[in-house]
């Protein structure tokens, strides 16, 4: 039988000032991003879907995930790119003390949250998640402690001056927790949701904008992670892995802005050494992280 694809892309060039206490997070490309995310996708062939801002609630996103993960078998693919403000949450139990999210529309997502929604896609199902996003190193699970660590990159091509970090500022992220510290509170506590004893039986990678403690930055067409990725992947002429792939990002993004490769759930050597976004799979030795 032929393996499935299907792919969403999120970008938000606002959020609702309602719910984040009167931020409305304004940013430049994040649609951009999505937009020509799913042009690369339908170009490899996924069925492809887009939210964007407004679009882009709590609900809809977990609607989306849930709903491809019922439709998504061993061998099949999947590609979640997300665009926007990355946030952090103050949580004791994290090493660092804090929770990533990605700003959806109407609330944060929390790392822990996206974590569970990974859990639903069935072992042999292989999950590409892009993250161009502040703090996104490894939004994809709860611990930071336990990801797998690779060189960082020096090369520097941007102006710092034409650039927007795609963060939430600190006051703002105060503001929008404490006024709304009942609803993220119960996600936070939720201990299930940080259990990572096998929960995640899919083979999911993570290509991030940043580090947890880093910005990810944009201009006026391009989060700089997707924009590099796109020149890297030059319409299909890119030919190398995943690995390779990240590395070659990694050489032209900024130094204080480094993408971090990060594997989550089963790891499958095969899926690891595919040319980026090929639907077709030919099966492989798994090994549990």
């Amino acid at each position: 039988m032929q393996a499935k694809g299907i792919s969403l892309h999120i970008g938000l060039n606002a959020v609702d000032p309602i719910h984040y206490q009167g931020w409305n997070g304004e940013l430049y490309a994040c649609e951009a991003d999505a937009e020509d995310m799913r042009k690369l996708a339908r170009s490899r062939g996924f069925t492809t879907q887009s939210l964007l801002t407004a679009q882009a609630t709590r609900r809809n996103v977990i609607d989306s995930i849930t709903d491809t993960a019922n439709k998504l078998s061993s061998g099949d693919i999947f590609i979640l790119s997300y665009s926007g403000h990355g946030g952090q949450l103050p949580n004791s139990k994290e090493i660092d003390g804090q929770d990533e999210t990605w700003c959806l529309y109407d609330a944060q997502l929390i790392d822990n949250e996206l974590y569970r929604l990974l859990g639903l896609f069935k072992i042999g199902v292989r999950v590409l998640v892009f993250s161009d996003s502040c703090h996104s190193g490894t939004v994809t699970k709860p611990d930071a402690a336990i990801q797998r660590k690779f060189e960082t990159g020096t090369m520097s091509v941007n102006d710092d001056s034409i650039l927007r970090s795609r963060n939430m500022p600190k006051g703002d992220a105060n503001s929008v927790y404490f006024a709304n510290k009942s609803f993220y509170d119960a996600i936070l506590n939720d201990d299930s949701l940080a259990d990572t004893r096998n929960q995640v039986h899919a083979s999911v990678l993570l290509l991030s904008g940043c580090r947890d403690e880093q910005l990810s930055r944009e201009n006026a067409f391009h989060g700089l992670f997707t924009g590099r990725l796109l020149r890297v992947w030059q319409d299909g002429l890119f030919s190398g892995d995943y690995k390779q792939f990240h590395d070659d990002i990694l050489k032209g993004m900024p130094k204080n802005q480094t993408p971090n490769y990060c594997p989550v759930g089963v790891v499958n050597s095969a899926f690891e050494g595919q040319v980026p976004f090929t639907i077709d799979f030919p099966g492989s030795p798994v090994t549990r992280l």
